[in-house]
């Protein structure tokens, strides 16, 4: 998992007696959601008096790592200090062997359908980690075997793309009413001649351009067609062709005590209905190539929710990352549980996707 940059420097800064009661601190607030005050640490592990201890969580409130969130004498982390706590103190692990069973367990029993694998992967995680699961659909990246439209309706017809790994998607399409099905052929034909053997990402800035140049050969209404098909399935629509599951909107609420918790929770549900916006963020794993995890501010999609996001990358055959999983939920969220819990998921919805498609020749 990959660490913050300040880290290291704000970890040497903190000598071993700060260290320790930083931890405890945090360790209670992650366990109770309150705020921890030095006459609790006095009465535990930490042998200073009350008076010693507030001077040192002078020190650490000073530093920016606590803050009073009421007024009384108890501290609880920040989002800087929780970033430290899981960077420097906090030992990952493999998951819980009960977690690791239930994982198995119901992400066998989903079936061969990878939609429903995908769609229990976001339940599971949402109940284990007690926020809400998020899964993103697989980046489509295998080559073009050949486009097809296909009238369906008056005013509606369907654009089928078939993929070199065997996989079929269909998007709906609206067409001019009265459309001839010469205009739908010519179409096919036109993407499928130029796009076989290539990815959509490979394929698509070519045939704009050639559009735009009026290089190719097409009347206009089947241009429209190619630049219709072209939108949906590169990405100038919402959804890009991909979906986000996300599964435990209702855990989210559990955790809202007060006004302004809910203000943030509903920013948050609004946030999470931009599909394309939370697409992005999974997204991020493609290039990390491991576990991330994001604290309040620190993700630029939900900076004012108070939240955390962790998020793993699946890998299809070849060990290639074709989409992502993950959990989001309040800051307290137990990360010594749940970042293995993310990263266990990723590699068994992965392996079940390796295992459908070799045994399917693909």
């Amino acid at each position: 998992m990959q660490t913050h940059p300040d880290t290291q420097s704000l970890m040497q800064r903190l000598d071993q007696r700060s260290r320790d009661i930083f931890r405890e601190i945090v360790e209670g607030y992650l366990a109770t959601g309150e705020p921890v005050g030095s006459r609790t640490l006095s009465k535990g592990s930490i042998a200073l008096s009350p008076a010693s201890i507030r001077n040192v969580m002078a020190d650490l409130t000073e530093l920016g790592l606590l803050d009073a969130p009421h007024i009384s004498a108890g501290r609880a982390p920040t989002h800087m200090g929780l970033r430290l706590f899981v960077d420097g103190f906090l030992e990952i692990g493999e998951p819980a062997r009960a977690d690791r069973q239930t994982i198995d367990d119901r992400l066998k029993s989903a079936g061969a359908d990878f939609e429903n694998v995908l769609s229990e992967a976001s339940d599971i995680l949402s109940g284990l980690a007690g926020g809400a699961g998020l899964v993103s659909s697989p980046k489509r990246d295998a080559a073009v075997r050949h486009v097809e439209f296909l009238p369906l309706g008056p005013r509606d017809a369907i654009c089928i793309l078939l993929t070199e790994d065997g996989d079929v998607e269909n998007r709906f399409i609206q067409v001019p009413e009265g459309l001839p099905s010469t205009a739908l052929i010519e179409a096919g034909n036109y993407l499928s001649t130029r796009m076989k053997g290539r990815t959509l990402a490979e394929a698509a800035q070519d045939v704009r351009e050639e559009l735009s140049s009026r290089r190719a050969q097409l009347d206009v209404t089947a241009a429209g067609l190619v630049e219709q098909g072209l939108a949906q399935w590169s990405g100038e629509t919402p959804g890009r062709g991909r979906s986000l599951i996300v599964r435990g909107r209702a855990n989210l609420l559990e955790d809202a005590k007060a006004a302004e918790d809910l203000d943030r929770v509903r920013q948050l549900f609004n946030e999470l209905e931009r599909q394309q916006n939370v697409l992005d963020i999974l997204d991020t794993t493609r290039e990390a190539g491991g576990v991330r995890l994001f604290i309040g501010s620190e993700n630029q999609l939900f900076p004012l929710s108070g939240s955390s996001v962790i998020v793993a990358p699946y890998m299809g055959g070849g060990k290639q990352v074709i989409g992502a999983l993950g959990v989001i939920g309040p800051t307290r969220l137990n990360y010594a549980r749940v970042i293995p819990m993310v990263d266990y998921t990723a590699k068994v919805v992965g392996e079940i996707l390796s295992r459908r498609r070799a045994k399917d020749g693909k």
